[in-house]
């Protein structure tokens, strides 16, 4: 399908210009609508947030109340080494000192129990969702059109469906587990710490003040340079693709170098990118270190002088101390988690773009069924342009009766792939209608209008698997019978048996165990076995030899037999049995009739023929 959304551009040049692919800057920035949409595919998981929330606020409470538990151990140990000297009663310290150690060693594995819970579930957490915008993904796929392939590179769709989604939940396992301990740990740490010394907390607080608002300074600087990141990467994403599947004719033409270039300065622009943006997160650690240590120093001054006085006794200092790093490391956390959530913001509204692109027209509730299809076609004054405002089909109307065979035939960029795409629905028009049968094809579900057509392309596509489940594609429910008449039919079954495993050798579409011909002739004996009332072959025998093509279009003569056909074709002689012909040029019908009658008057046709045949005589 590739290779045929590439025609269909090539058709209409129009269709995909560089202003329709959106450039960073044109892309919304809006991280709070991100956020709000990230928080309700959390939500789904209210339980298991439930879960982390419990057990941070006990493994945090737990955590908050050791500092006063080792300050009272601390002072304790003071009055008992002043009571009974260095020398005295180890005994009397044990008994003093029991009950805290006892105290702080539950807190501690309480504390620890509740965090690995709070871990474990955090994780799956993190799973799931990615398995849920991956699950979203996978049903968007279906139901975007063609147009937006054909506006997007492969690359940049492949980044945002599987790049993005894995660093939006790598961020929140770990980033949102820290964050929110944080919170609970900085929440806790103050509410003791105004329970001990109000002055002493408000002094902390007000110290530690200027790394807030350095956090906040810094995080509102980050976002762009994270979608940026991303960005610079689903393009080189995009040029990788595009150098594989051309690498033979990157080779062909000897554009390696140009090809190494291309690549290295792609890849240096991500590398410049990907390094500005692991810059702002690593290098806010330190920056927010330094200033939060400034607190521990002032506590330290402060405390001392609070001790000297009497008005507080060490161990209080020694819990405040340990408050300051508390609180300090917390703060440090949740800088960090501020910028890497930028990068996953960044990430989730890439995803949110991908999810929210314009669908597919959706079916109507109550499609109409052909049970037993003729095969008449209609177009009648239909009207398309890829862009409203730039039609290229003005007025096409023509009829087909059952059993026809059509061929069209026109200059590349005519229109011809794009007129069968019309009638499998793969656009929808913006005026006169499409009938099949008498009934309009938008009053019948895509599916079951699509299960009427066979098509045989171009670009012949194989996927992994077995000859014998390539050939079944379009009927999973064929005997190994019906698979092997359709593959005689379509003169492909005596090169299967020369394969080691015959029908069940397993294939892709481009190992280079069959050749392109017979890639193609497979396809064709995969729209044969489905038996369409309608066929399509779009230069279906392009990749066949002389000798196979004659036999190939024997055989599809006796498989159309009792099927409406639309031939595609490039050479004229191929088509001259054809009910009907329809020249096109321009994105327009300009003549149709019999190839006789075409001949007989000076036409487009007749000068495309006459052009063909004195080439050959040249």
């Amino acid at each position: 399908m590739k290779k045929q959304r590439e025609k269909t551009k090539n058709e209409n040049q129009k269709a995909v210009s560089p202003a329709d692919v959106p450039e960073m800057e044109d892309l919304p920035k809006n991280s709070k609508a991100a956020a709000k949409r990230l928080m309700g595919l959390l939500l789904e998981q209210k339980a298991a947030l439930i879960i982390i929330l419990v057990a941070a606020v006990v493994s945090s409470g737990l955590f908050a109340i050791t500092p006063i538990l080792m300050g009272k151990a601390l002072d304790l140990l003071i009055k008992g080494v002043t009571d009974y000297g260095i020398g005295g009663s180890y005994q009397k310290l044990a008994e003093m000192l029991g009950l805290p150690l006892i105290l702080l060693s539950l807190a501690y594995l309480i504390g620890a129990s509740f965090s690995f819970l709070q871990e474990y579930t955090m994780a799956s957490v993190g799973e799931k969702l990615a398995l849920s915008l991956r699950e979203k993904i996978s049903e968007k796929i279906t139901k975007l059109p063609l147009h937006y392939y054909d506006a997007n590179e492969t690359g940049d769709i492949l980044s945002r469906t599987t790049n993005d989604p894995d660093k939006i939940a790598e961020i929140l396992k770990t980033g949102t587990l820290q964050f929110v301990n944080a919170v609970c740990n900085i929440v806790f740490s103050v509410v003791i710490m105004f329970a001990l010394s109000p002055i002493m907390a408000v002094i902390i607080i007000s110290t530690m003040s200027l790394s807030v608002f350095a956090t906040k300074w810094i995080s509102g600087k980050t976002h762009a340079v994270f979608y940026e990141n991303q960005v610079v990467l689903g393009e080189l994403n995009g040029k990788i693709e595009e150098y594989y599947t051309g690498n033979l004719i990157i080779k062909s033409f000897n554009q390696q170098q140009q090809i190494i270039q291309t690549e290295r300065e792609l890849s240096n622009r991500q590398y410049q990118a990907n390094k500005k943006s692991q810059f702002v997160i690593y290098a806010i650690y330190p920056a927010i270190r330094f200033l939060t240590q400034l607190s521990f120093v002032v506590t330290a001054i402060v405390g001392g002088i609070f001790a000297i006085n009497g008005t507080m006794t060490i161990g209080t200092v020694q819990a405040f101390l340990q408050y300051v790093n508390q609180i300090a490391d917390p703060i440090t956390q949740s800088s960090y988690f501020v910028n890497s959530m930028q990068a996953a913001l960044a990430s989730a509204e890439r995803v949110f773009e991908f999810l929210d692109a314009a669908e597919e027209v959706p079916e109507i509730s109550s499609p109409k069924q052909i049970a037993n299809p003729d095969g008449a076609v209609s177009f009648e004054h239909v009207r398309f342009g890829y862009h409203p405002g730039d039609i290229l089909m003005q007025d096409v109307s023509f009829t087909v009766k059952p059993n026809e065979m059509v061929a069209i035939v026109g200059p590349t960029g005519a229109g011809k792939t794009t007129l069968v795409n019309l009638l499998m629905r793969f656009y929808e028009l913006n005026g006169g209608r499409i009938k099949v049968d008498g009934i309009d094809i938008k009053e019948l579900s895509k599916s079951g209008l699509r299960r009427m057509v066979g098509m045989v392309l171009q670009d012949s596509w194989l996927f992994k698997g077995t000859i014998a489940e390539n050939i079944a594609y379009g009927k999973m429910d064929a005997t190994r019978e019906e698979i092997i008449q359709a593959a005689k039919a379509a003169r492909c079954d005596h090169f299967i048996r020369t394969l080691s495993e015959g029908y069940d050798t397993v294939i892709a579409n481009d190992d280079g165990e069959i050749s392109q011909g017979q890639m193609q002739l497979l396809t064709i004996a995969r729209a044969m076995l489905a038996n369409p009332a309608l066929m399509i072959l779009d230069e279906a025998t392009s990749s066949v030899d002389t000798k196979t093509e004659l036999e190939v279009q024997k055989a599809m003569v006796q498989s159309m037999k009792g099927k409406t056909s639309f031939v595609i074709a490039h050479r004229l002689s191929t088509i001259k049995s054809s009910d009907l012909i329809l020249v096109m040029k321009n994105g327009t019908i300009v003549e149709k009739g019999t190839h006789q009658e075409l001949l007989a008057a000076d036409t487009f046709y007749a000068d495309l023929y006459n052009s063909q045949f004195n080439n050959l005589a040249v």
